[in-house]
C-alpha cells in the first residue's frame, strides 16, 4: 500500500490569551490569518506551513501541543497506518464544531498527531 498524500501541514497549540497571542501573530509577527475558527486561529507561517492557537483554559504540557497532518485522505491514512500497527486514540470522525474530518493517535514520544481534511470551502487559503 502506497503512502496517502500530505497537503499542509499544522502544528496547533493552547492557549490561555487568544486575544494576546492574536495580538503578537497578526499585529508584531505579521503572519497573514489563514482560518478563523472562532476558539481556534490559524496562521501561514510558509507557502504549506501553518500554526494554529486554540483557547484553551487549562493544557497539560503533553496536551499542549498538536502536529496535525491536513490531508484529503484522512481515511486513507487511517487504513495504511492501521495495516502497520499503528493504534490509533480516536477513529476518522466528523468534527461539526471546526467543520472537520480527522483522527488522533499518539507518536512515540507522546504526542498526539491528528490526520484531519479541513470541510471549510475556505480551506487551503489563497496565497
Amino acid at each position: 500500500m502506497d503512502r496517502p498524500s500530505i497537503d499542509q501541514q499544522v502544528t496547533f497549540l493552547y492557549t490561555r490569551d487568544l486575544v494576546g497571542t492574536t495580538r503578537f501573530y497578526e499585529e508584531v509577527m505579521g503572519l497573514p490569518l489563514a482560518l478563523d475558527q472562532g476558539t481556534c486561529r490559524i496562521y501561514r507561517v510558509s507557502r504549506d506551513g501553518y500554526l494554529g492557537f486554540c483557547q484553551r483554559d487549562a493544557a497539560s504540557e503533553q496536551a499542549s501541543l498538536i502536529i496535525t497532518i491536513a490531508t484529503r485522505s484522512v481515511d486513507d491514512w487511517y487504513n495504511y497506518l492501521c495495516a502497520q500497527g499503528v493504534e490509533f486514540e480516536k477513529a476518522p470522525a466528523r468534527n461539526a464544531d471546526y467543520n472537520i474530518y480527522h483522527c488522533f493517535m499518539r507518536d512515540p514520544n507522546g504526542y498526539l498527531l491528528e490526520i484531519q481534511e479541513f470541510l471549510d470551502l475556505a480551506w487551503p487559503p489563497a496565497e
